[in-house]
């Protein structure tokens, strides 16, 4: 696992260290303190672990004599190339390069042998069954030599290469058009049958590819075969528009049961029985026989968007739109962050790919949420799915806001990773559990629309010469805070940065490092004695009216839109049913509330337009609060808050942390999203800490 998570960490590109480096560097050897010179510049880290050093080091001692102590500087090159992102053809072309010794552009058939050698390494380490594709990348290679001339030019092996489906799915080969299968190397736990030549699939580990839309499965030898096209997500004849139409994908049903008999479907050694891409549905292949060709799309009728309800218009009129739901039903956009939580990301981008049409979900790492809501603007009725952690869902309502939409779909949240106040906030839970998808998919099907109130954040320097840090957000959804409340968001805080990697790579380097100094100012004497008695260092001003602080020995504030922060911690406490006043219409409320008597029995509300002020004692009490022993001290409820601070302060937006020389903060009102809150009885937010 340590070995995984060192290679999939984000790396210089290897093609940079071909154009930077010369041929010479890339011909030597190196011993193993070089091997670990090497992977501490290339991954940029600090430190490797000896241990760790040494086995990958020792994988790599194929062609050379162990007793040589020393590995092929290019291999390690072209090894991290295969298991980089990338193109397929920039990867193809870069191994090629890193092995023509004279650049004349042609490698000898023992130096093409050296490459597949490190696929096959790069492969084994993916955990694909080799026993499989050796012979596939073998049966490439007589190809690519037809000549037998014992010498293969870049033309030749980039042509071979990319007309090599196994091998495109090692390199990370994405879909290009309608009708392409998105293959991936699968390990089946039960036996499976290839679609193309209808014998099983053999080996102990991945032993073939599996089309994540449809599931069509073949051999890796077998997908170099012409296989069956991958099932249409759109028409291309405007006369086919409104025809639903089942699609049949042959085998590997077994053990299932059939939709129109009710009878088990028995595997004879072979493919058996069909399944419909889109109703999900499986038939005997006599039942399917005698179904309608009508297809209903099944249980997730309201949510799928199916071939049939999707036109390409060439040339079409600025108001004129190419997609036609089926009536009555509420189209679902998906947004998955495939960082989030690990590899759960991955996981969930690849179900929705299959439960729904692929052309209604959106991995965020390509091109961010633009491209989805722009296919989906002209929709008059849709919903929006998150599936990321809160910064994610930040990220697209503040696309929403920027695209303009004549329609602001309600946003549901599958929140993934730690934390998440605001999907628990909306009853779907601290974190994905691996619940079932289509329980979930029927879950927002019911659920219900809120508005949910969004919050300004200026910050305005006291000394303008001053450089600070900067801020990170501009917009608060969740909560904002000064002092010691802020070192709680630490741990949850690292989940972030995945986000703001992708929507700013640039940002990424110099706030890890802020945050690592952050960390550790946090954890020194210094802290303490620079939040203690936060009411001589800052004042507040709630519409204009002053917040007495005297009296008061506080080392936190927060303002707070949602009764959860920090993973689960509900600092505004909760207020009995019989005495709250939270369902007061927000134009008969005052703009401030200070009578702490009011406050005691007022309730929180995310579209009153109104944020809660608290204060803290203590870190210590943070504890207390998160078990629902106490809640902080209530400040003031208000339309709109005005901070100045007299010296620098830690401060948070979100979750996000950063250090505050003096300044004027002014919060107030942006806008109200839409939101989907889950099922009553589903689950409390406070349930999953």
């Amino acid at each position: 696992m340590v070995m995984y998570c060192v290679l999939l960490t984000p790396i210089a590109p290897c093609k940079s260290l071909w154009i930077r480096g010369s041929a010479k560097r890339l011909k030597c050897c190196i011993n193993e303190e070089g091997f670990r010179l090497f992977l501490k510049t290339y991954l940029e880290v600090e430190d490797f672990p000896k241990d760790l050093c040494q086995r990958l080091f020792r994988s790599f001692q194929i062609h050379l004599s162990k007793s040589t102590e020393e590995v092929f500087l290019k291999d390690v090159s072209c090894y991290f190339s295969l298991l980089e992102d990338g193109q397929p053809r920039d990867k193809l072309e870069f191994a090629f390069k890193l092995y023509d010794r004279d650049g004349n552009g042609v490698l000898d058939s023992s130096e093409v042998d050296r490459i597949i050698a490190q696929m096959m390494h790069a492969a084994d380490y993916l955990g694909w069954d080799v026993s499989e594709l050796r012979p596939v990348l073998k049966d490439m290679m007589t190809a690519i030599d037809a000549d037998s001339s014992g010498t293969v030019s870049l033309d030749e092996w980039v042509e071979g290469g990319m007309n090599n489906v196994p091998l495109l799915v090692l390199l990370g080969l994405k879909v290009g058009k309608d009708g392409q299968h998105l293959w991936r190397m699968k390990h089946f736990n039960k036996p499976v049958y290839c679609n193309v030549c209808q014998s099983m699939l053999l080996g102990l580990r991945k032993q073939g590819l599996c089309c994540t839309c449809c599931k069509y499965t073949v051999h890796g030898r077998c997908a170099n075969i012409n296989p069956a096209p991958c099932t249409r997500t759109y028409v291309k004849s405007k006369k086919d528009t409104g025809v639903p139409t089942h699609d049949w994908v042959s085998g590997n049903c077994d053990s299932g049961k059939c939709d129109k008999c009710q009878k088990k479907i028995k595997s004879y050694h072979g493919l058996t029985g069909k399944h419909c891409v889109w109703c999900h549905s499986m038939r005997h292949d006599d039942c399917a026989s005698q179904e309608p060709s009508d297809c209903n799309c099944g249980p997730l009728r309201d949510h799928i968007l199916p071939p049939w309800a999707i036109y390409p218009v060439i040339k079409q009129r600025s108001n004129s739109g190419t997609i036609n739901p089926v009536p009555d039903t509420h189209p679902l956009l998906v947004f998955v962050n495939p960082k989030s939580g690990g590899k759960q990301g991955e996981r969930v981008l690849r179900k929705f790919q299959y439960l729904l049409n692929p052309r209604q979900v959106y991995n965020l790492s390509n091109g961010g949420p633009g491209p989805g809501l722009c296919f989906f603007r002209s929709l008059k009725d849709y919903r929006i799915l998150v599936c990321g952690g809160d910064g994610t869902v930040g990220w697209i309502l503040d696309a929403i806001d920027k695209a303009n939409l004549q329609v602001r779909p309600p946003v549901a949240v599958l929140p993934l990773g730690t934390g998440n106040d605001l999907a628990r906030c909306l009853r779907w839970g601290g974190g994905y559990d691996g619940t079932d998808l289509c329980r979930i998919l029927k879950e927002i099907e019911v659920s219900t629309p809120v508005l949910m109130d969004r919050w300004n954040v200026e910050v305005i320097l006291e000394d303008p010469h001053e450089t600070g840090d900067p801020v990170p957000y501009e917009i608060i959804n969740n909560y904002f805070s000064i002092g010691v409340i802020c070192l709680c968001c630490l741990d949850n805080s690292y989940g972030h940065f995945h986000v703001e990697d992708e929507k700013h790579p640039q940002k990424f380097n110099s706030r890890m490092k802020n945050k690592l100094w952050y960390f550790e100012f946090a954890t020194s004497e210094t802290i303490s004695a620079s939040c203690k008695k936060l009411n001589e260092c800052l004042t507040i001003e709630c519409c204009g009216t002053p917040l007495d602080l005297s009296g008061r020995s506080m080392e936190g504030i927060a303002v707070l839109n949602i009764p959860s922060m920090h993973g689960g911690s509900n600092l505004w406490g909760e207020a009995k049913k019989s005495e709250c006043k939270c369902l007061m219409n927000p134009q008969e409320m005052p703009v401030v509330i200070v009578d702490p008597e009011v406050l005691k029995v007022s309730g929180q509300d995310v579209s009153d337009r109104r944020l809660e002020v608290v204060g803290l004692e203590g870190a210590m009490e943070m504890g207390q609060i998160y078990t629902g022993l106490k809640s902080a001290i209530r400040l003031a409820k208000t339309s709109q808050i005005t901070i100045r601070t007299k010296k620098p302060l830690p401060m948070q937006i979100d979750g996000e942390p950063w250090m505050q020389p003096p300044c004027t903060i002014h919060i107030t009102h942006k806008n109200q999203a839409s939101m989907l809150m889950a099922p009553q009885g589903r689950s409390s937010f406070f349930s999953s800490k």
